[in-house]
């Protein structure tokens, strides 16, 4: 089975962030906890990779951003050649704006993984009408490759393009660059153009990177056709019972409502009624043990805020784990209990449950989590504003604290930085 997994993520220019921001998942060369927190990478230059890594910060200090960031990247490889269209903008573009230099410079985002043992580092520069840069090296050894390369060049209002030999596709860049526009990566516009050697590496942001904004699992609810099948079903059941929530079964029942068809006339006063008609709607109900063995029907609706939360992370994590994905979550904790956090990264830290290295990202102001007989340091960040209202990351290993110290204590007194530093109200 091929393996992919990320090694770092990097990003300059966007919202709170303006200098380059790196968060890696490499692993130091601390030997705690290596064989659950840790992974092999099959590289003899980056040995091992983490697990798991969680960011700590004060309210508006730039956790999200880091997150949104990943989103930002994503959406644009997945729908700048098929969903924008020629002089559209990027509306989600923000530059740092407290600085009059960064606010007319690009926003810049890189990622690198690994694919089989094969080290890929992809990323481009874009301001809210144009891609400025955009390009591709590939490590099959030590030396890199440059697949493509691409930059705007202002004063000749045109790009300069390199495309190297190890693109096999080569006969073909003529078609993608011409076809790629001012608003569109070439990558995705390649792809789209059936480009197989790029698809993996497009593939790999559509399939293996999974991104949860503001800790809400599935708004629209339930995937039904996820639970239709047994083996799904039984796998989320088993899930929701490891997590002690009293869980016996879920069941789906149709319940038929009338619905009428409401056509209107804006050019004249008449309204047409349709013919009424029956439609099925689907209730979600959890089965529970009660006294005497007692058998108990609750809707979903009725259920706690956490259970209904766990129950839609449930497939989630469960394709997560059985594809090999990085999992990224803000705000892992919202609504629920301490324990319930831990038992999820657990998951992840799980030999046996986690055969294909899936990778688990997430921001929290759980203070609980920072042991270090649960997490590494290496697994810890923080972020914080400096003296320019910018965000800045960084790791716990920064401070090298001794093995027996109590890094919750620590944080919380402020030796780590990151945390918000609380005025008087006074009227």
């Amino acid at each position: 089975m091929v393996l992919l997994m990320l090694l770092e993520f990097t990003v300059k220019n966007f919202r709170s962030i303006q200098e380059p921001q790196t968060f890696s998942l490499v692993a130091n060369k601390d030997q705690s906890l290596q064989e659950t927190n840790c992974f092999d990478s099959g590289l003899s230059s980056i040995p091992k990779l983490v697990r798991s890594a969680v960011v700590y910060g004060a309210n508006a200090s730039g956790k999200s951003n880091l997150i949104l960031a990943m989103v930002m990247m994503k959406d644009v490889v997945i729908n700048s050649a098929v969903r924008i269209r020629e002089g559209d903008k990027f509306v989600n573009v923000t530059p740092f704006l407290f600085d009059r230099e960064s606010r007319e410079e690009p926003t810049e985002f890189e990622i690198s993984y690994l694919d089989d043992g094969v080290r890929y580092q992809y990323g481009f520069a874009l301001n809210s009408t144009r891609i400025v840069k955009e390009w591709l090296l590939v490590y099959k050894a030590r030396k890199s490759q440059r697949w493509f390369e691409r930059n705007y060049n202002n004063e000749t209002e045109a790009y300069e393009w390199y495309f190297g030999s190890h693109l096999l596709e080569n006969q073909k860049h003529n078609l993608w660059e011409e076809s790629t526009r001012n608003n569109a990566l070439f990558l995705s516009t390649a792809v789209n153009l059936n480009s197989e050697q790029l698809r993996p590496i497009y593939n790999w942001f559509y399939h293996k990177l999974v991104i949860i904004l503001g800790g809400i699992p599935n708004p629209s609810g339930f995937n039904l056709e996820y639970l239709k099948k047994s083996e799904n079903k039984a796998n989320v059941i088993k899930f929701l019972q490891a997590a002690d929530l009293g869980i016996t079964d879920i069941e789906v029942e149709y319940q038929k409502v009338k619905s009428i068809e409401f056509n209107y006339d804006f050019s004249g006063p008449s309204t047409t009624i349709g013919t009424p008609r029956d439609e099925e709607i689907p209730i979600v109900n959890f089965r529970h043990k009660g006294a005497n063995d007692e058998n108990i029907k609750l809707p979903f609706e009725h259920e706690s805020h956490g259970t209904k939360k766990l129950s839609l992370y449930a497939e989630s994590i469960l394709n997560v784990l059985k594809s090999g994905c990085v999992f990224v979550v803000d705000e892992l904790e919202a609504g629920l209990h301490p324990k319930m956090v831990q038992f999820i990264i657990n998951l992840f830290h799980d030999n046996e449950l986690n055969t294909n290295n899936a990778q688990l990202i997430f921001s929290t102001h759980q203070t609980s989590l920072l042991d270090t007989d649960f997490l590494r340091r290496d697994q810890i960040w923080f972020i914080e504003k400096n003296d320019k209202d910018a965000s800045v990351l960084y790791p716990l290993t920064d401070f090298s604290p001794r093995v027996s110290e109590n890094i919750e204590k620590g944080y919380l007194q402020g030796k780590f930085g990151a945390i918000p530093f609380l005025g008087d109200l006074k009227f």
